[in-house]
C-alpha cells in the first residue's frame, strides 16, 4: 500500500504525468474527504452517506440469505423441489441485478424498498447456488451412515446436513455480500437522497475526480470491513471445520 501511494503521488503531484482532471492527486483526494466530512456534499456529510449505504446493504443481504439459503438447501435435499423450482431459477438467474431497477421503481417507488429489492436479487443468487452445492457435495458415506442409523428427519437436517453444507453456505454468503456492495452503488444512482452511490453520481456530474475517488475508497473500505466481520463470524461458527483442516495438514 505504501508503494502504491508513493507511485500515486509521483504520477500526479510530483511529475504531473496524469492530469488532475483525469485522476486526482493525494492532496485533492484529502481535500475532497475533508469537504464531504465537515461541510457536506450531495445532501449530507460522509458519515450520513456511509451509514445509509451500510444500512441498505445489510438489509438487502439479510433478506437475501433468509430466502436464498433455505431455498438452496431445499433444492439440494429434495428432488421434487429441485424439479419444480430449478427451471424457474435457471430462467431468472441470468438477469443482471441492474435490469430489475426499472421494475423495482415501478413496484416500490424511489424509496429504500426499491434499492433493497435490487440488492436482494444480487445477493440472492449466490446464496442459493452455494447452499444447493453444499448439500449436493455431502459425502455419500455420511448420508448412508445417517440412513443406516435411522436418523430422524429434523435431526438429520440439524446435525448432518447443515454442518456438512456450512462451508459452502458461507462461501455463498461472502459472494452475496460482495455482490450487495457492487449493486448498491448502481441502486443508489436513482432517487437516493443519501448514500455513497449518490456521492459518486453527483461528483460525476460536477466533474469532481477527488470526490469520486473518496466515494470509491469508502465503498472499498466498507466492503472489506463487512467481509472481514463475516469471516470472523464464519471462523467462530465453523471452528470444528478449522480444527479438521489443521488435523488434516
Amino acid at each position: 500500500m505504501i508503494v502504491l501511494i508513493m507511485l500515486w503521488f509521483l504520477a500526479t503531484s510530483a511529475t504531473g504525468m496524469i492530469p488532475e482532471g483525469r485522476f486526482p492527486s493525494p492532496q485533492a483526494t484529502i481535500a475532497a474527504l475533508s469537504h464531504v466530512q465537515f461541510r457536506g456534499y450531495a445532501g449530507g456529510v460522509l458519515t450520513e452517506h456511509v451509514l445509509n449505504s451500510l444500512r441498505l446493504v445489510l438489509m438487502g443481504f439479510v433478506v437475501a440469505i433468509a430466502t436464498g439459503v433455505p431455498l438452496g438447501l431445499l433444492m439440494g435435499w429434495n428432488r421434487t423441489a429441485e424439479a419444480l423450482i430449478n427451471p424457474i431459477f435457471l430462467i431468472v438467474r441470468p438477469i443482471p441485478p441492474l435490469a430489475w431497477i426499472p421494475l423495482a421503481i415501478l413496484w416500490l417507488g424511489l424509496g429504500d424498498a426499491a434499492k433493497i429489492m435490487v440488492i436482494w436479487f444480487a445477493a440472492f443468487v449466490p446464496s442459493v447456488i452455494n447452499s444447493y452445492a453444499g448439500v449436493r457435495n455431502i459425502e455419500k458415506p455420511t448420508l448412508e451412515a445417517a440412513a443406516m442409523l435411522g436418523t430422524p428427519r429434523w435431526r438429520f437436517i440439524r446435525e448432518v446436513m447443515l454442518p456438512a453444507a456450512s462451508p459452502m453456505i458461507f462461501t455463498g454468503l461472502r459472494l452475496s455480500l460482495q455482490a450487495s456492495w457492487t449493486t448498491l452503488v448502481a441502486a443508489e444512482l436513482v432517487g437516493a437522497f443519501y448514500g455513497l452511490g449518490r456521492v459518486l453520481n453527483v461528483a460525476q456530474q460536477d466533474l469532481y475526480p477527488g470526490m469520486i475517488l473518496v466515494g470509491m475508497i469508502a465503498v472499498a473500505i466498507l466492503g472489506w470491513a463487512t467481509t472481514k466481520a463475516l469471516g470472523i463470524f464464519e471462523a467462530r461458527a465453523l471452528n470444528w471445520n478449522q480444527a479438521a483442516v489443521l488435523a488434516g495438514k
